[in-house]
């Protein structure tokens, strides 16, 4: 649209200028041949002629005379003011009564050209007034048109499954939005279905699945009790107990897994990440007086983020629980605390850790361990990204380092 206003414009610019010429030169050729035929009548009796005004040139010349004259753009002093203006020239050498004289005249081309001006400024009013006009018709029916669109992104965008409400995207006037909300509903009730046979799943899983393990470890636990086992069979029941409990633990952090990724676990609240840690190292006072940890916590300011209450405490407790199990003893436990991030360091007899697949699922630091079920920094990491979080490892100085902060 831009391009042909200014193209349009251009040549309705030069049209004008050139009428304006022609028009120009004809006034000049015919003053012309006025004054030769003037001079002809005057030069008749052998006498020669001599007229110099501002506008006007006549005077014998010392040149051969040429066929055609010269009519050509040039500037000269206004009157008056002494004002540069523009004129347009007409120069010819002609033979008079075989003397050849040179013709100078100008015509100014002042007022001419002021209307061009006014004209050119009008024009560029008319076409910006059709331009805006333009853009307010499109944007009108761009806006018309593409209502139901941004209506059913509205929909998409404020779909949340765990509310599980119906969402339904109406008919249009529109055949391509009416096959775009048609794949859209199909698209939405396969989601909503997936969701609910997830949830179900996992809440069946949690369900089913711990009970029959509570059950025989139970069952092992009261075995372990028989005075009549010998120390080999002692030995193989609690092998077995030890597993089953790994099993159990495995099983709840796989569940855990599931949903988070599953967006079951909304966000309620603003934690403060300071008091839960407080919380869990009330918790953990035993195991680490037993290791004889030294815990040093270093709290400029609070740092808060929104998270779901169960998965704070699932955040903090995996990273103190693994700075505290994969530590030495007598070793250290910093924890720093600013508002912009929150870091957890520990010392440990282990290198520095593969930071590309730290966070990956079953990945241990301690390979030799029976203990870890290798999904506490996966499940870590995935509570940070769906949280509009980051976490970062860092090993220096015998310490491994996490820290958690803004995304």
């Amino acid at each position: 649209m831009i391009p042909l206003l200014v193209v349009g414009g251009y040549f309705l610019y030069k049209q004008y200028s050139t009428q304006i010429n022609e028009r120009a030169d004809k006034e000049l050729v015919y003053e012309e041949v006025q004054w030769i035929q003037y001079l002809e009548a005057a030069t008749a009796n052998g006498s020669n002629f001599l007229l110099q005004s501002p506008d006007l040139l006549i005077h014998p010349a010392q040149e051969e005379p040429t066929p055609y004259p010269t009519i050509t753009n040039t500037n000269g002093l206004k009157a008056r003011s002494n004002e540069e203006i523009p004129y347009r020239q007409l120069a010819h050498i002609v033979d008079i009564n075989g003397v050849p004289y040179q013709i100078v005249i100008r015509k100014s081309q002042e007022q001419k050209l002021a209307l061009v001006s006014n004209i050119t400024y009008i024009m560029l009013l008319v076409f910006g007034g059709l331009f805006i006009a333009t853009l307010l018709f499109n944007w009108m029916i761009s806006n018309r048109l593409w209502r139901p669109f941004r209506a059913s992104l509205q929909k998409v965008r404020n779909l949340e499954l765990q509310k599980m409400e119906a969402v339904r995207f109406e008919e249009t006037n529109t055949k391509e939005f009416n096959e775009l909300n048609g794949a859209l509903n199909t698209m939405v009730q396969k989601i909503q279905h997936d969701y609910l046979n997830m949830k179900e799943f996992t809440e069946n899983a949690a369900h089913e699945m711990q009970t029959p393990l509570a059950i025989a470890q139970s069952k092992l636990e009261l075995l372990l009790q028989d005075s009549q086992l010998n120390d080999t069979q002692v030995g193989s029941i609690a092998q077995a107990t030890e597993a089953l409990s790994r099993l159990s633990k495995l099983n709840q952090s796989l569940l855990l897994l599931a949903k988070i990724e599953n967006n079951q676990f909304v966000a309620t609240e603003t934690i403060n990440l300071t008091n839960v840690t407080q919380k869990y190292l009330r918790l953990f006072d035993e195991i680490i007086k037993d290791k004889q940890l030294q815990v040093h916590i270093q709290a400029e300011e609070d740092f808060t983020a929104r998270l779901h209450p169960f998965l704070a405490d699932s955040l903090v407790s995996n990273l103190l629980g693994n700075a505290i199990k994969y530590n030495e003893e007598g070793g250290k436990i910093n924890i720093q605390v600013s508002r912009s991030s929150f870091c957890i360091s520990n010392t440990s007899q282990q290198p520095a850790l593969d930071a590309q697949h730290l966070f990956q699922r079953f990945q241990t630091p301690n390979k030799g361990t029976t203990h870890s079920t290798g999904l506490g920094l996966a499940i870590v990491k995935r509570i940070v990204d769906t949280s509009q979080l980051k976490i970062t490892y860092q090993y220096a100085e015998s310490m491994h380092r996490f820290c958690i902060s803004q995304a």
